[in-house]
């Protein structure tokens, strides 16, 4: 990423875009990551993810799913949170 006018890093703001990227990391780093996560569906309703030059702030909504799979002749064991966007509550049209 380039800076901007005043010397700052610029920060690609991705709302409304798409991303997808992995990340190898220890297992120290991906708690600190998933406790953070975990702190912010709790305090929140809304969490930010930040990486290198980018950041993702989402809204979401009351439910979250987590998807577990495991397979122990590999082992292998993957956990998906997956959560949608809050979204306003339309009223219900009238009948006439």
């Amino acid at each position: 990423m380039g800076e901007d006018t005043n010397g700052k890093d610029e920060v690609r703001d991705l709302t409304g875009g798409m991303f997808g990227d992995e990340f190898a990391v220890s297992a120290e780093e991906a708690g600190e990551f998933l406790v953070g996560i975990g702190e912010q569906l709790r305090e929140n309703d809304d969490l930010t993810l930040e990486g290198d030059g980018w950041e993702i702030p989402f809204e979401f909504g009351d439910e979250v799913e987590i998807e577990l799979d495991y397979d122990g002749n590999v082992p292998e064991l993957e956990i998906e949170v997956e959560m949608e966007g809050g979204r306003e509550k339309d009223e219900a049209p009238t009948v006439s």
